[in-house]
């Protein structure tokens, strides 16, 4: 198994891993008397969130956060593999000492790089659940707003956990107009809000490193 060291190109793990905070947004607004039609909205939270300026900004700042540490782990998993590499090789030709010497020094590399991986991984889910919730919080007045405004008596979220949402008509989703709306609310200045390259990735839930 390899460290995964590259960034994905969009904040959707993101949203996956920290979209909890914000799942009060999936319904909103009360009953109405019987006599008064139901209108009914749907957003994908997850999707939203991504799509937001602030999002691709915090997308991009976690990555340049996060990547001197994901390249120090790709440094450790290189010297694990070329020591595998030469283990290997050595099979018929190294001492028992030698081979003991190496079989503790790759462990130890293991252990490094696996304590590494789970000091990376808490700290980039507190990162994550903080800007989600940030952004949730947020997004949530946005949403009220937008649904009182327009007579909305619900909003299910078709991003979240157990949605009851199976079919909902282009004309029902209000993600587009959510994220347009939040963007005007809180616009990100500058350049820097711009979306990162394609080519980034986010780090995915560290592997156990191999063992030698």
């Amino acid at each position: 198994m390899t460290v995964n060291t590259r960034f994905m190109g969009t904040l959707a793990a993101l949203a996956m891993l920290c979209l909890a905070p914000v799942q009060g947004i999936r319904a909103q607004g009360a009953a109405t008397a019987a006599a008064v039609p139901s209108k009914v909205a749907v957003i994908n939270v997850r999707n939203a969130i991504v799509a937001t300026a602030e999002g691709k900004l915090a997308q991009a700042q976690l990555q340049s956060q996060f990547a001197p540490k994901q390249n120090e782990l790709q440094s450790l998993q290189k010297q694990i593999e070329d020591l595998q590499r030469r283990m290997a090789e050595g099979a018929r030709t190294l001492s028992d000492d030698e081979k003991g010497k190496m079989q503790r020094e790759g462990e130890l590399l293991s252990r490094r790089m696996q304590r590494g991986n789970d000091d990376l991984n808490e700290e980039l889910n507190a990162a994550q659940a903080e800007i989600v919730d940030g952004i949730g919080r947020k997004m949530l007045e946005v949403l009220d707003r937008y649904s009182r405004e327009n007579g909305f008596t619900a909003v299910l979220d078709a991003s979240a956990q157990g949605s009851p949402v199976v079919y909902a008509s282009s004309q029902s989703d209000i993600t587009p107009e959510i994220v347009r709306l939040y963007d005007q609310a809180y616009p990100v200045k500058g350049a820097a809000a711009a979306a990162p390259k394609p080519a980034a990735a986010t780090p995915a839930p560290a592997k156990k490193p191999p063992t030698p």
